[in-house]
């Protein structure tokens, strides 16, 4: 693919070479350079725009990931791309995005690649990580590595799901008030939606509404924060992380979460 652009004839030329020194019985012979040919070829470039679908296409089985987005970037739509960034992409063979980041066809258009551009459904709920993940395998081309991933994620999920239920006050599900894209954590926490709020800040008559709900926990976009969202309510604030680190691992995002909401419940 579009990292594996090498001369062909070159190397066909110094395999034949090797051969000649080497035989061709001790597995380094022309053979041998084919197979390592082939399988660098089958893996895919993928350049994506940050570390959330970078995490989803590592999930997937890519393993040449580029991220355009800096981490350090607390809102990725704001990013402005530099010449370096359209550069990887010219030489990507998949382009991934989030519709939420309206630069991502401008890189493409920009660099004048022909990678394919693929549309990622960034949420962290279990049941669309999964579909991603299995969607992202079958264009890449690594099927059975995001069908283990899947089993790993099914295994540690379920796990931490357990841990946080144990942290529950009083053995009962806490009842919760969380922004529109952290409702995945409740969903971890087995807790009790009682109103969602955002992404837009809260209004008089919202914090009104929700406050009336009286919460236990709120669950807050740390990306898309504006501050304590119910004060003078009582209820525990809960920043929700929902990039993964730089390497790219998206089980540490709900270790994180699982982390953070059994620490609230202790004091809540």
């Amino acid at each position: 693919m579009a990292r594996t652009r090498v001369r062909i004839t070159s190397l066909l030329a110094l395999s034949a070479a090797l051969a000649l020194v080497t035989g061709c019985g001790d597995g380094t012979g022309p053979k041998a350079s084919d197979d390592a040919r082939a399988a660098a070829k089958d893996k895919p470039v993928v350049v994506v725009t940050t570390t959330w679908e970078g995490a989803f296409a590592k999930a997937a089985g890519a393993e040449d990931v580029k991220v355009i987005v800096p981490q350090s970037v607390h809102h990725a739509p704001d990013y402005d791309p530099k010449p370096s960034d359209l550069a990887a992409v010219a030489e990507a063979d998949f382009v991934l995005y989030a519709p939420f980041e309206p630069y991502a066809a401008k890189i493409k258009e920009a660099a004048g690649s022909g990678a394919r551009l693929v549309e990622v459904d960034l949420d962290n709920d279990p049941a669309k990580v999964r579909a991603e993940v299995g969607k992202l395998g079958a264009l890449f081309g690594t099927e059975d590595a995001a069908t283990e991933w899947k089993a790993g994620f099914d295994t540690e999920y379920d796990r931490l799901n357990k841990d946080v239920q144990g942290a529950w006050p009083g053995g009962k599900a806490p009842s919760v008030v969380s922004q529109v894209f952290t409702t995945w954590a409740a969903t971890l926490a087995g807790a009790t939606v009682a109103g969602t709020y955002g992404p837009e800040a809260v209004t008089p008559a919202q914090l009104a509404e929700l406050s009336a709900k009286q919460p236990s926990l709120v669950l807050d976009n740390a990306h898309m924060s504006t501050g304590t969202v119910l004060p003078d309510s009582g209820a525990e604030q809960v920043d929700i992380v929902n990039y993964p680190g730089d390497d790219l691992d998206l089980l540490s995002v709900y270790r994180n979460a699982a982390t953070e909401l059994m620490k609230a419940m202790g004091t809540s």
